[in-house]
């Protein structure tokens, strides 16, 4: 008689290819209505569950984890951040971590090239005008905004997809800084022609346009924080593809209002899903509903990691994105 099947546990609904392949592997629990699991369902399917498959909007925080059952040995994020996970009491427990790295890094790096070209170039604003049948013609002097080529791009947070973000923005002709908790190898800065700063404040001080590609950590949380977003240019624009946390998102709002900063691009929130009412009520700021990675082949992609990361598991052997608390 063969091994009995891993119980595993989906908590939203993922492309049918991935879901239909799980369910050939796996005694699997799909979630076909794509509502968000409450917390009382988590704990229900942390009791149960040999393996968990949570996405971005699940808290599995110490309270969930506390009701974990003796069959939990693996929480396979569907996500490149663990941030939703207590990735330190999930290894306490012994139960492992696995994420989906790399898999999305060059469609998130496309969605911000987009934004970095749609905010200073008013697309919105435009279509906007267009939608309206507001336009009258060509004016020389309407609707202008801001150059993209010749400008200084800062990037926190230069990994996979700040890296990706770079090449990009090079062809564009913009000028590469960054910060990193760790200056890059100089083959890297070379081939990017990237400035490192050490000081995030004097980079930020000096950019048109910044990036933010940063993991939320407790150490990230509020990175951009009021003092920090003051130290900006007038003229200058903020981005951010990562995670709403790293902008003190009320603070932002101020600056924006005030005319102490030029625009801003934004596809993730700091209360999603929640969004300020106000950030959607301002011209120069293009909202976006946290679709960065949002692209057929980079979920069926990421779904595919989960199960090798689920089969490798269950077979014995160490998983290949498997996430420790040293790494955070």
């Amino acid at each position: 008689m063969g091994k009995k099947k891993p119980l595993v546990v989906v908590t939203r609904k993922l492309p049918d290819v991935v879901e239909t392949r799980m369910r050939e592997l796996f005694e699997t629990r799909l979630n076909e209505s794509d509502r968000p699991m409450t917390q009382a369902e988590l704990v229900e399917a942390v009791r149960t569950a040999d393996v968990l498959v949570p996405t971005v909007t699940d808290r599995i925080d110490a309270a969930v984890l506390s009701q974990a059952g003796p069959n939990l040995k693996l929480i396979a994020n569907f996500g490149n951040g663990v941030d939703n996970i207590d990735v330190v009491s999930a290894n306490n427990r012994g139960i492992n971590v696995t994420n989906t790295p790399g898999v999305l890094t060059e469609d998130t790096a496309d969605m911000t090239m987009a934004l970095i070209l749609a905010v200073p170039r008013r697309i919105a604003e435009g279509m906007k005008v267009m939608e309206k049948g507001e336009w009258t013609g060509w004016s020389p002097t309407w609707m202008m905004g801001r150059r993209i080529w010749g400008k200084r791009l800062g990037i926190i947070g230069m990994g996979r997809i700040g890296q990706a973000v770079a090449r990009r923005a090079k062809a564009f002709g913009m000028s590469i800084h960054y910060h990193n908790r760790r200056r890059l190898h100089s083959d890297i800065e070379d081939a990017l022609e990237a400035t490192y700063w050490d000081s995030l404040d004097q980079m930020l001080a000096r950019m048109d346009v910044v990036s933010v590609h940063c993991p939320h950590t407790p150490g990230t949380f509020h990175l951009l924080s009021a003092r920090r977003l003051k130290l900006m240019k007038k003229d200058a624009y903020v981005v951010n593809t990562a995670r709403g946390e790293v902008i003190d998102e009320t603070a932002l709002i101020r600056q924006l209002e005030s005319g102490d900063l030029a625009g801003a691009g934004l596809d993730v929130f700091e209360h999603e899903p929640a969004v300020n009412p106000k950030l959607a009520q301002m011209p120069n700021v293009l909202l976006l509903p946290h679709m960065g990675s949002a692209t057929i082949e980079g979920r069926i992609e990421m779904g595919e990691k989960v199960i090798i990361n689920i089969k490798t598991f269950m077979d014995g052997h160490r998983p290949p994105d498997r996430v420790l608390p040293s790494m955070l």
